[in-house]
C-alpha cells in the first residue's frame, strides 16, 4: 500500500486497517516459520507497510494536539 492511499483513509479507517494488517504479518511469519513462503519478500512488505500506517497515524496524533 503506498502513502497515498494510506493518507486517503480516515483515521478510524486507517486504525483498523493497521490492525488487520499486523494480524496478517503475524500469520504470515508463523507460516513461514514452519514452511518457507513461495515469496518470503512478501513479510518485508508487509512489515514497511505497517511502518507507513504506524507512521501516518502518529503524524495525525502531532497535528491534532
Amino acid at each position: 500500500m503506498k502513502i497515498a492511499e494510506i493518507r486517503e483513509l480516515s483515521t478510524s479507517e486507517l486504525a483498523e486497517r493497521l490492525e488487520a494488517e499486523r494480524a496478517s504479518y503475524k500469520n504470515m511469519a508463523m507460516n513461514h516459520a514452519i514452511s518457507p513462503l513461495e515469496n518470503p519478500s512478501q513479510i518485508k512488505k508487509l512489515r514497511r507497510t505497517i511502518a507507513r500506517m504506524k507512521t501516518e497515524l502518529r503524524e495525525r496524533e502531532l497535528n491534532n494536539k
